[in-house]
């Protein structure tokens, strides 16, 4: 089973574990980021523009695209952002939004397949968003909680992920279109977290098989050097059965174990990625410089 999305130029990304590990750049999100959030607001795309070619240059594979700033009209920016993004590269977005009004605005104007974060297994998300799921024909990240909030039980983590498969399932949307995030949670407080998630990843697996993604660097909040730890954490998620993760492709550190890891997963024939980029990066020293 794989998870195929397209790009407005109709460039397919497949994700699944015939595939490299599929990073979804997460910088296109103001939470966090005042001049991103400024320009957002004011209609200004310089910063978006300038996230999205730096993170595809990085090796972002999908961008996630988030325009959630409160008080703010979500359905304008989201669309606005979409099309910036549109016009400056050519990737697949995930449009990265909870509310029925800004999917409406903004998946009509997407010219792809375009995959959606996300939706609970909450009846309320449920029944607000398979529906544009299946309208707008995208792939959809179900998220391993419901009404009961997130559980530290992988179990009740499998039982919520297989409500939101078969309630897509009951909307006609076709499960090869229904990733699951199993749910990182900070290390900081809770010491099981990721081991919690593994087991989640594997118990979704052999039930359900479909693919995984996970916000990534949700393991690290809260803690000094946070790059070191998404660094070791997305390598043993990948050992675990993920196919994707929302993450930051500028962090040097990450991006080259994600791609180190496919290489011993046997899903770099030849470790052909792994030495392209090698010689990238030699070619950009320049004489003298070594």
């Amino acid at each position: 089973m794989s998870t195929s999305l397209e790009s407005p130029g109709g460039s397919v990304v497949t994700i699944g574990d015939e595939h490299a590990f599929a990073i979804i750049g997460e910088r296109i999100n103001p939470t966090g980021r005042s001049k991103l959030t400024q320009q957002m607001t004011t209609g200004d795309m310089t910063q978006v523009k300038a996230d999205a070619v730096a993170q595809v240059e990085a090796g972002a594979r999908v961008l996630d695209v988030n325009a959630g700033v409160p008080g703010f009209d979500e359905a304008e920016m989201l669309t606005n952002v979409v099309k910036a993004v549109m016009e400056t590269v050519d990737v697949p977005i995930c449009i990265d939004s909870s509310t029925p009004a800004a999917l409406e605005a903004a998946l009509p104007v997407y010219k792809g397949k375009a995959l959606i974060n996300s939706v609970t297994a909450e009846d309320e998300s449920l029944e607000r968003l398979l529906p544009l799921v299946k309208k707008f024909g995208a792939a959809v990240i179900g998220m391993a909680n419901d009404e009961e909030g997130i559980s530290m039980d992988p179990k009740v983590r499998l039982a919520a992920a297989r409500k939101v498969v078969e309630a897509a399932t009951d909307f006609g949307i076709p499960r090869d279109d229904v990733m699951i995030d199993p749910l990182a949670m900070p290390i900081g407080a809770d010491g099981n977290a990721a081991n919690v998630m593994y087991e989640t990843i594997r118990l979704i697996r052999e039930e359900l098989g479909v693919e995984l993604s996970c916000g990534a660097s949700n393991i690290s909040f809260g803690l000094p050097d946070r790059q070191r730890i998404d660094s070791a954490f997305v390598p043993m998620a990948m050992f675990a059965g993920m196919n994707a993760a929302i993450t930051n492709p500028l962090h040097e550190p990450l991006r080259k174990a994600v791609l180190a890891t496919d290489v011993l997963l046997g899903r770099d024939e030849f470790a052909m990625a792994w030495i392209a980029d090698h010689r990238a990066a030699s070619n950009a020293i320049l004489p003298g410089e070594v």
